[in-house]
């Protein structure tokens, strides 16, 4: 005759799941939960469990509160710089051809309260040529400008445009925007802005806002380029 094999004990996991199945076992052992003491987390002292139970909820409340304030200082934030890109817009729709790519930048520069920004585009009509925002862009940075897709977040790794800047040893993050007349074609210019804090413009930061500005400097800009 085989003996029996030893019962495993039971687990914490075990008395859990039970409790969890049988809804009704505290109806029947009212009594326990009244004695039953816990720790207060920030006290430390010993509470009833309904004392616990109160204290969780109130501060599962207070974190819903803080969620609920973030959610609406984000909405707030998001609001004010709608409401800047859209001034900013209106700017660019009011500034005659010849004045547009001082306007852009100076527009950037105080109502986003960008330090340093800087413009440069090409394929220019000839009347505009000759202007300073033409000047020193090298085949290299045109090729670059055209591959970005989204626009660049991060820190200055000595890219070639920076040197566009007042002051390109200032510019410890960047963030940089090509510029296209429409989705899909080259870029026709790339748009610097820089800041001496280098968390201004990291990879972390959503990047909408920026490629909205990006669109409609390409599309304001585009016509002084060159006819097709």
């Amino acid at each position: 005759m085989t003996s029996p094999e030893p019962m495993s004990p039971i687990t914490e996991d075990d008395i859990a799941e039970y409790l969890a199945n049988t809804p009704d076992f505290f109806e029947r052992h009212a009594s326990l939960l009244a004695s039953v003491q816990l720790t207060h987390p920030q006290s430390h002292r010993a509470v009833g469990l309904q004392e616990r139970q109160a204290q969780m909820l109130r501060d599962k409340i207070k974190s819903l509160e803080h969620r609920i304030m973030d959610m609406m200082r984000h909405g707030n934030e998001n609001m004010i710089l709608t409401d800047k890109l859209h001034r900013w817009s209106c700017e660019l729709l009011a500034t005659p051809a010849d004045q547009l790519a001082e306007s852009a930048v100076d527009n950037i520069r105080d109502l986003f309260r960008v330090p340093q920004v800087a413009l440069r585009l090409w394929s220019l009509q000839a009347q505009h040529a000759q202007s300073v925002f033409a000047q020193g862009v090298t085949g290299a940075v045109q090729e670059f400008a055209t591959t970005l897709d989204a626009p660049y977040l991060g820190p200055n790794v000595s890219f070639e445009a920076v040197q566009w800047l007042a002051e390109p040893h200032q510019a410890a993050s960047l963030a940089l925007l090509a510029l296209r007349a429409a989705p899909g074609q080259p870029a026709f210019g790339l748009l610097v802005l820089a800041s001496p804090d280098a968390q201004r413009f990291n990879n972390q930061m959503a990047t909408d806002l920026l490629e909205r500005l990006a669109e409609l400097a390409g599309a304001a800009l585009s016509v002084l380029r060159q006819q097709a």
